[in-house]
């Protein structure tokens, strides 16, 4: 996803915050506000278990609850002009209904969130990303280990993982699905209609 974007493929994981008002279930809609060129990111969401700090990496599966399937919907306009100013991205990642989530999936269904893992995205029916969490940049341990090194990771707290290639943009109109395959099989699929705010 990075090299598609045309950005440098970062050496140590780069984050940002989501607000809650972001989060959005089934069957409520994603919210797409005029003039935003928003865009879908399918990705892992790591669910966290207990508050913990400075976590290191081998020890960060004792962190967590379980996992769910998220989107990481971006306002790519509002983005690209963030990174010109040199600007964080809370406005292109935070707006309302921009993380919507799936159903909790218990650690029992993933035995390891880095192998035979894949998460997809459909837009109206046409595949647009499907790809396998081996192939992200940072596995899991790692991200928890890096942010916990930055801030405190509190019960529930969720943790977006990354995106593969093949994002692209979402419209009023259209419907979005998106699944997690474990092994081949899917252990969790969410459909969002898409509306105009």
């Amino acid at each position: 996803h990075a090299k598609e974007l045309g950005n440098a493929v970062p050496t140590t994981p780069f984050f940002f915050l989501k607000p809650t008002s972001s989060f959005v279930t089934q069957p409520s809609p994603i919210r797409v506000p005029a003039g935003c060129d928003v865009h879908h990111e399918v990705e892992l969401g790591v669910v966290i278990g207990k508050t913990g700090k400075k976590i290191a990496a081998e020890n960060a599966f004792d962190y967590i609850a379980g996992y769910t399937l998220a989107l990481d919907l971006t306002a790519r306009d509002v983005q690209q002009k963030a990174k010109e100013k040199g600007q964080p991205w809370s406005a292109a990642k935070g707006m309302d209904t921009f993380c919507p989530v799936g159903p909790f999936i218990p650690l029992s269904s993933i035995p390891n969130p880095n192998e035979n893992v894949s998460v997809w995205v459909m837009v109206d029916g046409v595949m647009k990303q499907n790809g396998p969490t081996s192939d992200m940049i940072f596995k899991v341990p790692e991200l928890i280990s890096s942010a916990s090194s930055i801030m405190t990771l509190e019960q529930n707290d969720l943790l977006l993982t990354g995106t593969p290639e093949g994002v692209g943009p979402i419209l009023p109109g259209q419907k979005v699905k998106a699944g997690l395959t474990v092994n081949g099989t899917d252990v969790c699929v969410m459909e969002f209609d898409v509306i105009a705010d």
